[in-house]
């Protein structure tokens, strides 16, 4: 679950927006405009999402029965 530092310093609205922005293509500068969080915030967001995405990977996809796999 995220809960670092970051995550304390945004409200859950304010991460969600900042999330949707950045998943939509929109680039971390043209985020931070958009949604008024600090760049150096925004960027530990990311770094601490991706980390939450890999733990939830590397705990849910395990012993998968599947022969072949397609991913973007």
């Amino acid at each position: 679950m995220l809960m670092g530092d970051t995550m304390n310093k945004l409200s859950i609205e304010k991460r969600a927006q900042v999330v949707g922005c950045l998943v939509e293509g929109i680039s971390i500068r043209s985020a931070v405009k958009i949604t008024g969080a600090a760049k150096n915030i925004v960027t530990k967001l990311v770094v601490e999402l991706g980390q939450a995405c890999a733990d939830y990977q590397d705990r849910i996809l395990r012993d998968l029965p599947c022969k072949r796999v397609g991913c973007d």
